[in-house]
């Protein structure tokens, strides 16, 4: 019998979809390969006991991808979604001695993405890796997405993962998800989450809010370029670009204010009453959230491409191309300056006395920032750092690409303490309930997309009520049959 291949695409103007969808039958096996357009993207393989159980299979998916908007297309026809990847060089360190390193991991691409909480060390790479590690350097885990990492960020605890896919994957779950598709035409520079609404940075030097639910709210486009700012809290989102930073009201409804920074900004942090802003004139300059007044500068030899602070905000850090690691007190000190030995930061975070980078040669970097640790690495005494390495039998997980990927329970072996949610068609949209009794009936739970069809029932091992009035996964999601 002759190989079947059927080419679908799904790529909405001015929506978040830009992807492709190909399944083929070759006698009794099925293939099928998704993505974003443009991409080779993933491929799964099945096999049947018939050729006609085979076709069945595949007829069923390419009818659910079809009811989701999917359409026959042309591969290569359509353009592929635009795509920046950070062109940044790293010069050796001018610093006289190098940081306390306790050790280091080579994720073995260049890595913006770092989270650090109380539990673990995240790291992603643009090959699109995320590991997650023990505050020891233990590798416990790897999440395999379908593109590079631009960055990753934390809501509560919850952690997401922005990609150049234009997809934003919940990684809080055993299997990660796509909770929020980003439009083709917005070319992801920077991403923030905060209440569950996202902010999204670009290229052009625009802004688009989207909200828990994947909704479009609203976008702003600045007169500058470049954005690699985008921070947000509770009074406003903080955008900055080529031109400066401004403050945007969280409904979008009016410009706060506007600071036009020492250089083009790439990298920005915040704390409760500032935000921080890395320049390319060698520069983190502290601005208030309030009125947008610069309080303090902290100067670099190069440029900025990463900056944090300490909790308390007695000590501000910054990374620059020169692959050196500063440390400022809150006035603009400058108390050390030390080589990474390991490349630019290109993000960071402080923990515990403790400095995480990660690097442009891939690398997530633990330093020792206590005072004892800085003042012997100044004096040229330094541990031995522990080159970490991945355990053979390390857990990957991926996303889940349909409804059929996802493992399934009856309801006779549905957990107890499990919660029932359904999908259900709601203005053209299809949305995700409780059904369990305990709940909000009138909230909606942040679910995956790719599994989201109308009637289906699925139990979730832990569902949390967020912060912004909806709920979200954290536990395993198996479809109920």
């Amino acid at each position: 019998m002759a190989r079947e291949t059927t080419y679908l695409e799904l790529s909405q103007d001015g929506g978040g979809a830009h992807k492709f969808y190909e399944v083929t039958v070759d006698g009794t096996a099925v293939s099928v390969r998704y993505g974003r357009i443009g991409a080779e993207g993933q491929l799964q393989s099945s096999s049947f006991p018939t050729a006609e159980k085979a076709r069945a299979a595949a007829a069923k998916k390419i009818g659910e991808k079809v009811r989701k908007g999917y359409a026959p297309a042309v591969r290569g026809r359509r353009a592929a979604r635009a795509v920046t990847r950070r062109q940044v060089t790293a010069a050796p360190s001018t610093a006289r001695a190098v940081a306390p390193v306790l050790w280091r991991f080579r994720t073995g691409s260049s890595a913006f993405g770092i989270h650090v909480d109380e539990d673990r060390c995240w790291v992603g790479n643009q090959a699109g890796d995320v590991y997650t590690l023990s505050h020891g350097g233990e590798v416990l885990a790897r999440y395999a997405l379908p593109d590079g990492v631009k960055c990753l960020v934390a809501d509560e605890f919850w952690i997401y993962a922005g990609c150049d896919d234009g997809t934003v994957y919940d990684l809080s779950s055993k299997v990660p998800f796509g909770a929020y598709d980003i439009a083709a035409d917005v070319d992801i520079f920077w991403l923030d989450i905060h209440e569950g609404v996202l902010s999204v940075s670009d290229r052009s030097g625009g802004l688009t809010v989207i909200d828990h639910e994947d909704e479009f709210q609203w976008s702003r486009r600045s007169s500058g370029s470049n954005a690699w700012m985008v921070r947000a809290d509770e009074r406003a989102v903080y955008h900055g670009d080529s031109r400066g930073v401004t403050a945007y009201a969280p409904d979008g409804g009016k410009e706060l204010w506007h600071t036009a920074t020492d250089g083009s900004v790439l990298f920005g942090w915040q704390e409760e009453h500032a935000v921080f802003a890395g320049t390319g004139r060698n520069t983190v300059q502290r601005l208030s959230k309030a009125t947008g007044a610069v309080e303090a500068s902290y100067r670099c030899d190069a440029a900025v491409y990463s900056c944090a602070t300490s909790p308390d905000g007695r000590h501000v850090f910054a990374g620059d191309l020169a692959s050196s690691v500063y440390c400022f007190d809150a006035d603009g000190r400058r108390l050390w300056k030390l080589g990474t030995g390991s490349g630019a930061a290109l993000s960071m975070q402080y923990l515990d006395e403790r400095l995480y980078l990660v690097t442009t040669d891939g690398s997530l970097v633990c330093v020792d920032a206590s005072e004892a640790a800085i003042a012997a690495a100044q004096q040229g005494s330094v541990p031995t750092a522990v080159d970490v390495k991945s355990a053979a039998a390390l857990p990957v997980f991926t996303p889940a690409a349909s409804a059929s990927a996802v493992a399934t329970v009856s309801v006779a072996a549905a957990p107890a303490d499990g919660v029932v949610v359904e999908c259900v068609q709601q203005g053209g949209r299809i949305r995700v309930q409780v059904v369990s009794g305990g709940f909000e009936p009138h909230w909606n739970v942040q679910f995956p997309r790719g599994i989201r069809e109308p009637g289906a029932r699925y139990v979730v091992d832990g569902l949390h009520a967020a912060s912004g009035g909806f709920y979200r996964v954290r536990g395993e999601i198996r479809r109920l049959v």
